[in-house]
């Protein structure tokens, strides 16, 4: 099983950030070099990034890391 796959992912805020910029799935996936089954699995909270993927997602939208994704206080 993919290390970054658990039921208790990140909650995160790129669903939101998408949509405010109009663009798909697909759009933010070609954007970020993954596929339209990574941003979807990102998005359901299926999968949470790496960390290389979670600072290109922070950076795109212009925001910090832990403004897009929340731990929720997991230590």
């Amino acid at each position: 099983m993919d290390p970054g796959a658990h039921d208790d992912a990140m909650k995160n805020e790129l669903r939101i950030l998408r949509a405010e910029r109009g663009w798909s799935q697909g759009d933010l996936a070609g954007k970020l070099g993954v596929s339209r089954q990574t941003v979807n699995a990102l998005e359901t909270g299926k999968y949470d990034p790496s960390l290389p993927l979670a600072f290109k997602i922070a950076r795109l939208f212009g925001k910090r890391i832990e403004d897009v994704f929340d731990d929720d206080g997991r230590v």
